[in-house]
């Protein structure tokens, strides 16, 4: 993801040396004619970025190429940055007769050595990117950069959440008989929800803990994310802030566990632990030690992509999810591809049941592909899809994490920057939306044309973008429909 950071920086770089500061920095300095080679080197490496990036996952000579250009354009944009603040000292010191002799210990005193100083430092980076780009054994085209309409530009029909479902009836109606069911034999019942990554596990098990019989059958109804760290004392937290709404702070195991057994002991419940991995024992039936207290007839609802978890809980009941039918598959396909009442030709559904049948029944891909086709009109268009992109989702191990890759391939630059910043929030982190916006304004991510649209509303467009193509696992909104 080097060459979407890539391409953001280049732009960065372009816009520094045509601002106002920098402008001056020409004219006060005498480096215009360093300045000027330095834009224009940046332009010509920027102008084949876009086909870098379409090549820099199949092949290694452009992924070489690209992550040696990424220390050249961070000293360009650290150098650019570094002469901006320098002239923005100087235009606070003029005037201000206390810091004369602080302005005296500049060498902006003196243009003729600070220019000398400035054009040598341009040259030096220049140089630098001058000998990657003669390094370039390989053809890179200059591409357009592709534009794509935005979520509010567009018909809101799959943008919506929750996200459209088909093809799990039968799933959610086991799962609620088995949470509505009688004891059986213990004061808490377990299922298991096993399946693939992408089979929609999570969404069964919301669809199940949000029925309103579900609902009124249970006196606590609890939501935690586990995730690959299964940590007992920061499961027994979450569990108490999804109870309270505030996670306790810095106490004691015991005072926890003293906590949980007051909120839960006499009362039926249902606990839902998402996304489970622990294979250790021991650290279950600490955690399964903890929640005996639940009135009979309450419930647990685990979902996990291995067999052998589910076996180890002591599941009661094991629902092994599948992927979807032929026909619930293409629905699925159609409501994502095509918008709401257009008419679906002869040979758009010929060629998108070819793909359907490739996604083997599992909704993430399905939804992704469908979502990225979307924007691809014309059969030619599909066609190419179909024989030159499709083939790569299967040759690596995790055909999801392909799926999303292709999808992400197919991004434009802007977009790539924003979801690539997401992945220094760890896995399963909730995200604040209006920090996350406001980061991304501060990191130059967000570009608008149109003077009337706030930024602000444009970053929750790119957002919206995002999570319509699926790169987000879940999106919250409030009552009054904000995210």
């Amino acid at each position: 993801m080097a060459d979407a950071i890539l391409s953001g920086v280049a732009v960065e770089i372009i816009k520094k040396l045509g601002s106002g500061v920098l402008q001056e920095t020409r004219l006060r300095w005498g480096v215009r004619e360093e300045l000027e080679k330095l834009r224009s080197k940046v332009s010509t490496i920027q102008a084949v970025l876009l086909d870098a990036e379409q090549q820099y996952s199949q092949s290694h000579q452009v992924k070489v190429w690209v992550d040696s250009l990424k220390e050249a354009f961070y000293d360009a944009d650290d150098l650019l940055d570094e002469f901006s603040t320098d002239v923005l000292l100087k235009q606070m010191m003029t005037g201000n007769k206390m810091l004369k002799e602080v302005r005296l210990f500049f060498s902006s005193s003196n243009p003729f050595v600070y220019g000398l100083k400035m054009a040598h430092k341009i040259e030096k980076v220049r140089s630098k990117l001058d000998e990657i780009a003669e390094h370039k054994k390989f053809h890179l085209d200059k591409l357009p950069e592709k534009t794509f309409p935005m979520i509010g530009e567009r018909e809101q029909t799959h943008s919506s959440l929750p996200q459209l479902v088909v093809g799990r009836e039968d799933d959610e109606k086991k799962i609620i008989d088995f949470l509505l069911s009688s004891s059986h034999g213990e004061n808490v019942s377990i299922i298991s929800i096993v399946g693939i990554g992408g089979l929609g596990k999570t969404t069964l098990a919301q669809f199940a803990y949000n029925d309103e019989t579900v609902k009124s059958n249970f006196d606590l109804k609890i939501w935690v994310c586990i995730s690959e760290n299964f940590d007992v004392k920061i499961i027994v937290e979450k569990i108490l802030e999804s109870l309270d709404g505030e996670k306790p702070k810095n106490l004691e195991m015991n005072t926890l566990k003293d906590l949980l057994h007051e909120k839960i002991n006499g009362k039926k419940y249902l606990l839902v632990l998402d996304d489970l991995w622990n294979e250790d024992s021991e650290k279950w039936f600490h955690l399964k030690d903890l929640l005996v207290g639940g009135r009979r007839g309450s419930k647990i609802i685990v979902t996990t992509r291995l067999k052998n978890v589910a076996e180890m809980i002591g599941s009661t009941k094991t629902h092994d999810l599948q992927g979807l039918l032929v026909d619930d598959s293409w629905s699925l396909f159609a409501n994502m591809a095509f918008k709401q009442g257009e008419v679906i030709s002869l040979d758009h559904e010929r060629i998108g049941k070819e793909i359907v049948a490739k996604c083997v029944g599992v909704p993430l891909a399905i939804r992704v592909i469908g979502r990225l086709l979307y924007f691809k009109n014309t059969i030619d268009e599909w066609q190419h899809f179909k024989e030159k992109e499709l083939p790569n989702m299967n040759e690596e191990g995790n055909s999801i994490i392909q799926t999303l890759r292709l999808s992400y391939n197919h991004l434009p630059s802007h977009l790539k920057c924003c979801f690539v910043y997401c992945r220094l929030y760890p896995k399963d982190c909730r995200i604040y939306i209006p920090y996350l916006v406001d980061v991304w304004l501060a990191q130059g991510f967000i570009k608008s044309s149109n003077s009337e649209q706030s930024l602000q509303d444009k970053c929750l467009k790119y957002f919206k973008d995002l999570s319509w193509r699926s790169f987000f696992q879940e999106v919250e909104e409030d009552v009054l429909g904000n995210l």
